[in-house]
């Protein structure tokens, strides 16, 4: 059996950043990486925006050198099936065993499915090898072969923008009546939702898929009135849930997520959390749990170094962020169009929107196409101005 002094379940961002946080502070101890994907950690938002967007940059430049980098051992392909904390064993699903003196917990998402076939012309899209079949589909079946995208968040909208750019006859079903309707002020919606349409996107809005059928050579995407669309490729973006049932089979406090403390420790104390599956305390934010790839840089280095016996807390407050057709927008704490807003228009085509909770205190600030403002935002967010008025002018 393997030991390592620092053992990282999940090959993402998180496991990369975590072990050069390890590094850090200590250049000697063992790393291990027990990945279920076939490919050593890479960065992730390359997948959905540069690797279709910039033809400079190919595939060779997505992974992350971790190995390379930190001395960490990869282990590749390899399912996780459970923990033993009191022997500080993980056993895989062939029947291996590896020890641990610490142990990360970053095993991120599970991705929503819809009912269906299995075939490989029906995608989820999480992995560089869903890109490498997805990007192979768009270059060989041709301009004619619909592409279905189903679901109006980040991922969905990015995917249907790198498909249509690359010539690929692309519809894109979504559950708002105008996209992103509930994220962004109806007017930006629009604006956002014109993109797309400009770009020769067909929407097709207000609606939900319920199902995948076969339809001879093809696909049909059944939504829920009854309505089929043909489809040659299904790209499903229907969001995901946190990968914790790993986690609560070994006993430890599971809520939103696993429930990590400032120093991102589980209920084991032998035991972390980073990433997708953590929810932690937000100085900002308040306790929550954040899909996004700051968050996981952020959180992986921070886990690596409390793993490597730094006392500081993990701090940081997260933003997210989008890039489609031209358009950047970056956003920190909650954007719910449903909520009270403040528009500040710095042009014509850059703003900063202020979402109020109902003691009009801002909750979620959104940046469209104003770069360099992060930190301003979080700070609106940490101390609120006293009235409306005071936010006009506080972000440029």
């Amino acid at each position: 059996m393997t030991t390592y002094d620092h053992l990282i379940i999940g090959g993402g961002q998180v496991a990369d950043d975590a072990s050069r946080g390890i590094r850090e502070l200590d250049h000697a101890a063992s790393i291990g990486i027990l990945s279920a994907d076939q490919d050593a950690p890479y960065t992730r938002p390359a997948l959905s925006k540069k690797l279709w967007t910039d033809p400079d940059f190919g595939v060779d430049q997505v992974p992350l050198g971790t190995a390379e980098d930190t001395g960490a051992a990869l282990h590749l392909g390899i399912e996780v099936v459970g923990i033993d904390r009191t022997a500080r064993t993980v056993r895989t699903s062939d029947g291996e065993e590896f020890g641990y003196g610490h142990l990360l917990l970053a095993t991120g998402s599970v991705p929503r499915r819809l009912d269906g076939p299995e075939d490989d012309r029906i995608l989820v899209f999480r992995s560089l090898e869903d890109y490498r079949r997805l990007r192979d589909l768009a270059s060989t079946l041709g301009p004619d072969a619909p592409f279905v995208v189903i679901g109006g968040g980040y991922i969905g909208n990015e995917l249907a923008a790198a498909l249509v750019t690359n010539d690929a006859s692309t519809i894109l079903v979504h559950p708002d009546e105008v996209l992103l309707g509930t994220k962004f002020p109806r007017d930006l919606a629009q604006r956002y939702q014109k993109l797309f349409e400009d770009a020769g996107v067909h929407l097709v809005a207000g609606r939900h898929a319920e199902r995948i059928t076969t339809a001879g050579d093809a696909f049909a995407v059944v939504l829920e009135d009854g309505t089929e669309l043909e489809a040659a490729v299904v790209v499903e973006g229907l969001g995901a849930t946190p990968a914790v049932d790993l986690a609560r089979a070994a006993g430890l406090t599971v809520d939103d997520g696993v429930v990590v403390d400032a120093h991102l420790v589980t209920s084991d104390p032998a035991i972390w959390a980073a990433g997708d599956i953590a929810e932690y305390p937000d100085p900002i934010l308040g306790r929550t749990r954040v899909e996004h790839v700051d968050n996981a840089r952020e959180m992986g280095r921070a886990a690596g170094r409390s793993m490597a016996g730094d006392p500081e807390p993990y701090t940081h407050t997260p933003f997210f962020y989008s890039q489609v057709l031209g358009l950047r927008w970056e956003a920190v704490g909650t954007l719910d169009s449903s909520l009270e807003t403040v528009e500040d228009l710095l042009d014509e085509d850059r703003r900063v929107v202020y979402y109020l909770d109902a003691d009009e205190r801002p909750v979620g600030v959104l940046l469209w196409n104003v770069e360099g403002a992060r930190d301003a935002a979080r700070d609106v967010l940490r101390e609120a101005p006293s009235g409306r008025g005071a936010l006009i002018g506080r972000i440029r």
